[in-house]
């Protein structure tokens, strides 16, 4: 692609970046900026740049949030006794939408995936464990995609908690094999979460 400015040709690259954004839809959006009034492209800068900068993660549970403990951990109107744990953060929104589950969650920050150099250690799943032991939950629930490293994540943290005192259990698998949960209609992932079942149980089905 032949660009009439490096200026440009610099900002269509760094566009380009961005997930599922390639060059063509990266310079229509450079150009879309470029006929914005210079506040609206200023603002849109200072939002990006203040993310960045001032994001933090929940020291409980490892949700992005804007203060050191997230919305949901210091919610009253939670049920703390519940944690849901996910892969990130989009499942937490996911979850959140479906207006089916009341609970707290627990964001691993990835699932394991030897092939991609990621292990146990790179997981939150010692301060899950830690979690647990402060003997306040009744349930975990595991609500991560149906994949096959979901399902090897699943399997490494039911042998880490399998010897609390709690209920153990997995989404119901109306989300067919393969699918992430961001992608899942919101029916569908408020009855896997309405419907979970005991851990033990899905590894026979």
């Amino acid at each position: 692609m032949n660009f009439s400015s490096k200026l440009l040709e610099n900002a269509v690259a760094e566009f380009a970046k961005l997930p599922g954004v390639g060059q063509k839809t990266a310079l229509r959006l450079v150009l879309h900026l470029l006929n914005q009034d210079k506040l609206e492209v200023e603002r849109f800068s200072s939002t990006i740049s203040k993310l960045r900068n001032e994001i933090q993660f929940c020291s409980v549970c490892h949700n992005i949030s804007d203060q050191s403990v997230c919305e949901i951990c210091t919610s009253h109107k939670r049920d703390r006794s519940t944690i849901c744990v996910v892969e990130d953060t989009r499942d937490v929104m996911a979850i959140e939408n479906t207006n089916q589950y009341n609970g707290v969650y627990h964001v691993l920050g990835g699932l394991i995936s030897p092939m991609d150099g990621i292990g146990p250690s790179d997981l939150q799943v010692d301060t899950l464990v830690e979690r647990l032991k402060a003997n306040e939950t009744k349930e975990i629930i595991f609500a991560l995609s149906a994949t096959m490293e979901g399902d090897t994540t699943l399997f490494y943290l039911h042998k880490r908690v399998k010897n609390f005192n709690i209920i153990i259990s997995t989404i119901a698998r109306g989300i067919a094999f393969g699918g992430e949960l961001e992608y899942v209609d919101e029916i569908t992932l408020g009855r896997s979460i309405a419907t979970r079942v005991p851990y033990e149980n899905s590894l026979t089905k």
